[in-house]
């Protein structure tokens, strides 16, 4: 018995697996050259290990660096100060006045003129509070505790609305922003503890996370430095706490002189 043909004449043969696309070209974002105008493109620099945008022209190497947002925690009758935003992004959404710091003015005058240009009020810096890094989007907040030299606000031309807020009624759910979410998080457990202290830490988006996913993060590095229990008056005596709070567990304490406090309130 003769074996029998399975293949049926004419049939194509499996056509091979499409070779994958070219890998994207990276992009500078800085196109042009400040200098002189013409293209840049991304290059590494003798002596560098990055890409940088270096003018195609004139060979400057341009550096793109953070951006400094600064802002106020405008504290009043045990309630703070919010705007609602008249802006994109996140129009309509709730968050503290703040802003980009201009070029001659300190963080602190930077953060005043955020809280007079969108809210109307005259402030009074008391200290800072908090400096938030956010990488992936190349930002660093400093928010400082502020308290209104007169108890007059209403909406700047970029806020549709002023209001002070008790801590139980922060509206959480419509804040703008998750840095601001990160700094009124920590200021309503430093308020129930009866000690505010100055925080530090490192907001990072969860892998997968979309840039509109405000609480898709995780917050790391997170430090702060409070006074002790037998120094509160004269803040002659400060402890360091890594990850205390609600975003982690206390991994180490010290204490440190005084004089680094009064640093943190000249910045």
């Amino acid at each position: 018995m003769s074996a029998s043909n399975h293949s049926s004449a004419g049939a194509s043969s499996p056509s091979a697996p499409s070779a994958p696309p070219p890998p994207a070209v990276p992009k500078s974002r800085i196109p042009f050259c400040p200098a002189c105008g013409s293209p840049t493109k991304l290059a590494v620099p003798d002596g560098d290990e990055k890409m940088r945008a270096v003018c195609s022209s004139c060979g400057r190497v341009h550096y793109e660096n953070p951006k400094m947002v600064v802002g106020c925690l405008v504290e009043h009758d045990n309630k703070v100060l919010l705007c609602r935003r008249k802006i994109e992004p996140a129009y309509g959404l709730w968050t503290l006045p703040a802003g980009y710091l201009e070029v001659g003015e300190s963080a602190a005058e930077g953060a005043s003129r955020e809280t007079l240009e969108e809210a109307c009020a005259d402030v009074e810096i008391v200290s800072p509070f908090a400096q938030l890094d956010i990488p992936l989007i190349g930002q660093s907040y400093i928010i400082f505790r502020a308290r209104m030299k007169t108890p007059s606000f209403s909406p700047g031309s970029e806020s549709l609305e002023c209001e002070l807020f008790a801590l139980d009624d922060i509206p959480f759910d419509s804040l703008a922003f998750s840095s601001i979410i990160v700094t009124l998080r920590m200021y309503i457990e430093d308020v129930k503890a009866g000690n505010i202290k100055f925080h530090y830490c490192t907001i990072n988006k969860r892998i997968g996370a979309g840039p509109s996913d405000l609480r898709s993060f995780d917050i790391d590095n997170h430090l702060a430095v409070r006074e002790t229990s037998a120094q509160q008056s004269h803040w002659s005596s400060i402890e360091l706490v890594m990850g205390e709070g609600a975003f982690g567990h206390r991994m180490a304490s010290g204490h440190i002189c005084g004089r680094l406090f009064k640093l943190l309130l000249e910045l």
